[in-house]
C-alpha cells in the first residue's frame, strides 16, 4: 500500500524528531511491504522567517491533499516578541481549523520501566496508570471573540469561552466511543459551578451518557481533577474536557509519567486524515544538538498508522519496539534520571528502535 504523508517539521528540535519518526516509518514500511511518500512544508517560526506568515497557504493545501500529517513542534525564543496574530503558535490553531480537527487524543501511560522517573510516590506509581485525554480542539476560549475594551479600571483585554451543543456532542461521542473500546469508564471535566459554558457542557454530556448505559460516567470540576491526577491517577481511564482545560490537564498528566518527551497525540476530525504530534514543545535550548527524545514523535507516527491509515499491526510493531528498548534499559537524557545509565542521543535511540523493528 502507498500513502502520502505531509511533514511539518517546524522549529527547534522539530526537524530532528520528525526525521527520527520518518526513519521508523520507512523501516516499518520495508518490513510490511508499504510505501510512504513524504513531502515537507513550512510551519511556525521557520515559515515566518522564509515567507512572513506562520501558516502559508501552500502548507494548508499540501496537508489537505495528503493521507495524513506528522508535525514536530513550533515556536521558540526567537519569535517571542511578535504580535499574537503572527506568532508561530498561531499556525497550530490555523492548521487544526483548516483540517477540521476537532478532537485531540492524548494518551498518558506510565511505562513499568520508567516508574522511577515519575515524580509521584512509589505507592502511587506501583499501581500504574493508562489514561486517554479526549480534548476538544477547535472551540472554546482559544477560538472565541477576543480583543481590548474600556473596562472598570481602564483598558482591559478579554477572551471569550463559548461552546455549542453541536460541538459538545461531537467531542462527547468520540469520548464515549473511546471509552467503549477501553474499560468503559469516562470522566467529564468542567467548571459547571462557575461557568455557563460548562453548565451547557455538563447538561449535554449527561444527555449523551443515556445513549451509552454500559459506560461508567462521572463529572469532575477541573480544579479537583488537577489534584486527583497527582493524588490517584489510576482512578481515571478516559477523560473528556474542553480546549483550555484539556491543554492544561494533558500536560500535567504527561509529566506524572516521568517525561513529557514520551507522549504522543492525535488530532482527528470527521475525515480519516489526522495530524499527529508529540505533546512537548520545540525545546530551542537543545535544538540541533542530537539530544532530543524522539519517542513521543515515533509513537505519534504509530498512532497515525492506527487511526488514519488503518495499519494496526504496523502500529503495534512500533509500540512494541519502543517497549522493548525501554525494558532493555536504554534511555535518552530526559528519562535517564539518576540510574547511572549513559544517555543515548536522539539518533542513537532511533537506531535502537529501528533494530528491534
Amino acid at each position: 500500500m502507498e500513502f502520502n504523508i505531509a511533514l511539518l517539521k517546524g522549529d527547534g528540535i522539530g526537524p530532528e524528531i520528525v526525521d527520527s519518526a520518518v526513519r521508523i516509518l520507512e523501516k516499518t514500511a520495508a518490513k510490511f511491504g508499504h510505501r510512504f511518500n513524504f513531502t515537507s512544508y513550512l510551519i511556525g517560526g521557520c515559515a515566518i522567517d522564509e515567507v512572513g506568515v506562520p501558516l502559508p497557504e501552500e502548507t494548508v493545501k499540501g496537508c489537505l491533499a495528503s493521507d495524513s500529517v506528522l508535525l514536530g513542534a513550533v515556536g521558540g525564543y526567537k519569535w517571542d516578541g511578535l504580535p499574537g496574530d503572527i506568532r508561530p503558535e498561531k499556525a497550530l490553531l490555523g492548521i487544526r481549523s483548516a483540517l477540521g480537527l476537532y478532537t485531540n487524543l492524548r494518551p498518558a501511560k506510565l511505562y513499568p520501566a520508567l516508574r522511577s522517573a515519575s515524580p509521584l510516590k512509589d505507592e502511587i506509581v506501583s499501581r500504574g496508570f493508562d489514561i486517554v485525554i479526549v480534548r476538544e480542539l477547535t472551540g472554546g476560549i482559544y477560538f472565541g471573540d477576543r480583543g481590548y475594551r474600556e473596562g472598570k479600571y481602564g483598558q482591559e483585554a478579554f477572551d471569550t469561552e463559548a461552546y455549542s451543543v453541536t460541538e459538545i456532542e461531537r467531542i462527547g461521542r468520540v469520548a464515549f466511543e473511546t471509552a467503549m473500546k477501553r474499560n468503559k469508564k469516562l470522566c467529564s471535566i468542567d467548571k459547571a459551578n462557575v461557568l455557563e459554558s460548562s453548565r451547557l457542557w455538563r447538561k449535554t454530556m449527561h444527555a449523551l451518557a443515556e445513549e451509552y448505559p454500559e459506560v461508567e460516567y462521572s463529572d469532575m470540576f477541573v480544579d479537583n481533577a488537577a489534584m486527583q491526577l497527582v493524588r490517584d491517577p489510576c482512578q481515571f481511564d478516559v477523560i473528556v474536557t474542553s480546549n483550555m482545560f484539556g491543554d492544561i490537564l494533558s500536560d500535567e498528566a504527561s509529566q506524572i509519567t516521568g517525561s513529557i518527551g514520551m507522549l504522543p497525540s492525535a488530532s482527528l476530525g470527521a475525515a480519516k486524515r489526522g495530524m499527529y504530534e508529540p505533546i512537548h514543545g520545540s525545546a530551542p535550548d537543545i535544538a540541533g544538538q542530537d539530544k532530543a527524545d524522539p519517542i513521543a514523535t515515533i509513537l505519534s507516527a504509530a498512532m497515525m498508522l492506527r487511526y488514519s491509515l488503518g495499519l494496526e499491526k504496523e502500529a503495534d510493531c512500533i509500540e512494541a519496539a519502543v517497549d522493548k528498548v525501554l525494558d532493555a534499559g536504554w534511555r535518552t537524557a530526559d528519562i535517564a534520571g539518576d540510574t547511572g545509565t549513559v544517555p543515548l542521543s536522539c539518533s542513537e535511540m532511533t537506531k535502537k528502535i529501528e533494530e528491534v523493528i
